[in-house]
């Protein structure tokens, strides 16, 4: 799991199966969970989520990678400045899962604070709302490589964000220009009311996990009404194994009942599912290869991804204008 071949390789297994993206998960912590001890039995150790992605991108050309990136105990201005690259290296392909970190021992590998629960949301929407300024804070034609005049640079094109707040207090600019999306994909992950709101505030794609029809419909009424993309998040195990650390449903049926409940759930308003496999190895390439096809047959799904398509069009989400140049024209 530590080997650029590993994760190229899945990324291209998915990417066979013209999926919307690919999720690449990251904690503080070195193996699933929050505790704080290390099972030696277990599988332990993880490299950075952000690298992995931007590993993987120039092996793509098509799929979304939203990798994970912690915002408790993260700076904003290196989460923007990482998944700008990341938009730029994948052409316009990047996306970033916000994830807030919960526990003391989480903290204490920083050695710098503790940690209010209550106000971790809180935080999180301070810190997406920096890096989304800092995203915003070069104009699109901020390079203009003018020989003539011997600048690179149109520097009245170059914006503060000036943000201060109670957990940030952040001037900018960025040392990273505009990427290519303008707005690279926000994604968080939600469980309960607090998360939801979150989401609905500062995300642009929201995964749910719900148990079946009835969690789902409730999930829905809660999530407060917002362009938020909704997408239930499955762990899938196509060999029976349900012994899988996970808040969300973990499935072990057939590929066809999955398709089935996957088109009952789309009647009851999500947009899509993250489909997480429980073995990357074996259950990836049964989405690939059964499932995706089930989906194509009945209409639900692409036959061919389209050229130069960037992730927020992808998704269907608007393109957004630049904050900072609505205010100088």
């Amino acid at each position: 799991m530590l080997s650029g071949h590993y994760w190229a390789g899945l990324a291209a297994t998915a990417e066979r199966g013209l999926l919307d993206f690919l999720t690449i998960d990251d904690t503080l912590m070195p193996q699933p969970g929050r505790g704080e001890r290390i099972d030696p039995r277990r599988l332990a150790g993880r490299a950075d989520a952000v690298l992995v992605a931007a590993r993987i991108a120039p092996l793509t050309r098509h799929i979304g990678l939203v990798p994970v990136a912690t915002v408790t105990h993260t700076e904003p201005f290196h989460v923007s400045k990482s998944i700008a690259t990341l938009d730029y290296v994948s052409h316009g392909r990047a996306g970033w899962q916000a994830r807030v970190s919960v526990t003391t021992h989480e903290a204490a590998l920083f050695g710098r604070r503790s940690v209010n629960p209550e106000e971790l949301f809180d935080e999180a929407r301070d810190c997406v709302e920096v890096v989304r300024r800092l995203w915003d804070s070069w104009e699109d034609d901020a390079v203009i490589r003018d020989v003539a005049t011997g600048r690179y640079v149109d520097r009245d094109k170059l914006h503060y964000i000036d943000f201060t707040g109670k957990y940030f207090s952040v001037k900018g600019p960025s040392i990273t220009p505009r990427p290519p999306q303008g707005q690279p994909v926000v994604a968080a992950l939600a469980h309960a009311t607090p998360a939801y709101e979150f989401a609905a505030a500062s995300a642009d794609v929201v995964f749910i996990t719900p148990t079946d029809e009835a969690s789902l419909e409730s999930i829905l009424s809660e999530i407060p009404a917002s362009r938020l993309k909704v997408f239930a998040d499955l762990v899938v195990s196509f060999h029976g194994d349900n012994d899988f650390r996970s808040d969300a449903l973990v499935f072990t049926g057939s590929a066809t009942d999955l398709v089935d409940m996957l088109l009952d759930w789309q009647r009851l308003g999500i947009d899509g599912a993250r489909l997480r496999p429980a073995v990357s190895a074996t259950d990836l390439a049964v989405i690939v290869d059964q499932v995706v096809p089930m989906l194509q047959g009945a209409g639900r799904f692409r036959a061919c991804y389209r050229a130069g398509e960037t992730l927020r069009e992808r998704l269907g989400l608007p393109v957004t204008p630049n904050r900072y140049t609505a205010v100088t024209q």
